[in-house]
């Protein structure tokens, strides 16, 4: 639990004067319809949640804005707020955002099945059912297939052909049903986006999410046939995470460009699949879905705690890294969690 001590407003500015790279400049431009004062939140519950957050050794950055305005940013220890880190399968939440601007282009559809796009790339040997798996099955982390993430992760990866592998898992649940979390699936969808294109993955992100924020897509890893991990390995900075955040906090739109369709953002924000049996949390197109304090929250999870948290009903967007090689990543998350549940949610409920 956070301590409840009272600390003075003064303590803000004191926070972010602290050890690490730090700054209280907008990072994002403002909303539509924003001024450019403070942003509204609670000035003795934000001091509280920044004195959480450096406590926690694992964690290495968090920024905190509200109505696109930068309320706190610090890289407590590692990388800088502008240096591209690994998200881990916060990746699968950018994915998904590809895949929704390939629909506004006409390359994809929610509802089109993907065999026919990946042709050969379906061995003989797969199951029926897989032709009747579609982009919203993928996207919506219900395929069917057996997942590949948790104890047959290694496997998967160990694979000659991570597509094939991943297709020939045998069924658990028919596509469409329950949401089953695999990384398989995920890069399933990135084979799916390049062979529906003909380009490669990292050539996607770059020109459709990368150039039109302004932020910067390095390579990242890629399978035995050189298709983009679909799921893993994405690096991003902080600072990159919280303008994909806004984007999306913004129905789409970044300083007035349209990067994604309003109904694509709104609809990846819709739970199917039901909850998962570890978290209790459902999930949309690629995004976790959960509650604090009685406001929706959406927010990209990435394995040791590279998080992005979106609440739209308190116009609250909050970035935090952690080391992805960390022990104990579960307990961290956790303490993410409370500290957001605990303190940020509040700060900003409270705040003007």
């Amino acid at each position: 639990m956070l301590s409840r001590r009272a600390v003075s407003a003064g303590l803000v500015s004191a926070a972010v004067a602290g050890c690490g790279e730090a700054s209280t400049l907008p990072a994002v431009a403002a909303a539509p319809g924003q001024g450019g004062g403070r942003p509204g939140l609670d000035a003795a519950l934000l001091a509280q949640g920044v004195d959480a957050a450096r406590a926690l050794p694992q964690l290495r950055s968090l920024i905190v804005a509200r109505h696109g305005r930068s309320a706190f940013e610090q890289a407590f220890r590692g990388p800088g707020l502008d240096r591209p880190v690994n998200i881990k399968s916060a990746s699968k939440t950018v994915l998904a955002s590809v895949a929704g601007a390939a629909i506004a282009r006409g390359e994809l559809a929610l509802d089109q099945p993907v065999a026919p796009i990946l042709g050969r790339r379906v061995p003989a040997a797969a199951d029926r059912r897989v032709r009747t798996i579609t982009v919203e099955h993928l996207l919506a982390m219900a395929a069917g297939l057996e997942p590949t993430s948790g104890r047959n992760y290694g496997a998967w990866v160990s694979s000659r052909d991570w597509v094939g592998y991943a297709l020939t898992r045998p069924f658990v649940d028919r596509p469409g049903g329950r949401m089953l979390y695999s990384t398989g699936t995920s890069h399933i969808l990135s084979a799916v986006l390049t062979a529906a294109t003909g380009r490669s993955t990292l050539e996607l992100t770059r020109a459709w999410l990368g150039q039109p924020l302004d932020v910067e897509v390095p390579a990242w890893t890629r399978d035995p046939q050189g298709i983009y991990f679909g799921g893993n390995e994405m690096a991003l900075s902080p600072r990159a995470l919280l303008r994909f955040g806004e984007m999306h906090r913004n129905d789409g739109l970044h300083a007035g460009a349209r990067i994604l369709p309003a109904d694509f953002v709104r609809d990846a924000w819709v739970s199917r699949g039901g909850r998962s049996p570890w978290t209790g949390y459902t999930y949309g197109l690629g995004w976790w879905i959960r509650e604090s304090a009685g406001h929706p929250v959406y927010f990209a999870w990435g394995y040791g705690g590279q998080m992005v948290y979106v609440v739209p009903s308190l116009a609250l967007t909050v970035v935090m890294t952690s080391d992805p090689a960390a022990r104990g990543v579960t307990g961290h998350v956790q303490a993410l969690h409370t500290l957001f549940d605990q303190a940020l949610v509040p700060a900003a409920a409270r705040g003007a």
